[in-house]
């Protein structure tokens, strides 16, 4: 039997460890427009936007310095001036790859998360 008719994979969910879950559900709730699911407690909990999902651990799994990829269709640059009004952490302003325009920042536990959109074609392209 192949592998692929064992399994079908329905979703993948980084797990992120946190240190006050209070300060993570506002930063990506209030701040990022994420949506907690009602099971959620001060332990652990889900959350998720549009087809996406990420579950916040206090303590007890992952680590501190977790680099997540948020592929996303809108405008980098005022999603870029949202964050630096709400005084989040920029690392790399956005920046134009062949791969993506991305743009990094710092959740309040060290996570970095890559913000990607579509590559600007009419643009040059940055060299790393």
């Amino acid at each position: 039997m192949e592998l692929k008719s064992i399994y079908r994979i329905e979703g993948i969910q980084p797990i992120l460890a946190v240190r006050d879950i209070t300060v993570s559900r506002a930063f990506y709730t209030r701040i990022l427009g994420f949506t907690e699911d009602e099971w959620g407690n001060d332990n652990f909990t889900s959350i998720k936007k549009d087809g996406g999902a990420i579950y916040l651990c206090r303590g007890a799994q992952g680590q501190s310095g977790t680099w997540l990829w948020l592929g996303f269709e809108g405008n980098i640059y005022e999603l870029y001036d949202r964050l630096l009004a709400e005084g989040v952490p920029i690392l790399m302003p956005p920046t134009n790859y062949p791969w993506a325009l991305e743009m990094h920042v710092k959740d309040p536990d060290g996570h970095v998360i890559r913000f990607g959109t579509d590559p600007d074609n009419n643009k040059p392209f940055a060299t790393e």
